[in-house]
């Protein structure tokens, strides 16, 4: 079957559902400035169990990874994704249901094949690519600070 491009792309908007834009954005906006709300009211929750400003920021972020994680291994956090888009994603908690919407598919399959063996699959690529890339960040400031020394 030969279609030409014209015609597939009238198919393919026929088939696609459309989507509201304008709301799309309010709702990412709405829903990552919450979670970002929430995790500065953490910041000054830990902050008044007299944490310094480093300890804080590190539990910010452990706490916010860890309640994405629950809420998506609960199923709630991809309900939420639905509605919220980006606004999700943008924030820490992306990161956190990145790494365990995977481990929860290949679960059936076995704690070391299934959930082992596939847990990283989204987030690998970022973690790779952001470990090789802070580290070469790091070796040009290094000889930066060496030049100017």
């Amino acid at each position: 079957m030969d279609i030409s491009n014209k015609k597939y792309d009238e198919m393919v908007k026929k088939a696609s559902p459309t989507s509201p834009i304008v709301i799309d954005c309010v709702m990412a906006f709405l829903v990552g400035g919450g979670i970002c709300c929430f995790g500065q009211f953490l910041f000054w929750l830990y902050e008044r169990f007299g944490m310094n400003s480093k300890e804080t920021r590190a539990m910010v972020s452990v706490t916010l990874i860890v309640i994405a994680a629950i809420l998506t291994g609960i199923g709630i956090f991809d309900k939420i994704a639905k509605h919220a888009g980006a606004g999700t994603i943008v924030p820490i908690t992306g990161f956190a249901n990145s790494v365990v919407s995977p481990a929860l598919e290949y679960k059936s399959e076995g704690f070391i094949m299934g959930t082992g063996a596939n847990i990283f699959k989204i987030s690998g690529p970022v973690i790779a690519y952001g470990t090789a890339s802070s580290a070469l960040f790091g070796l040009i400031y290094f000889i930066i600070q060496r030049v100017m020394a």
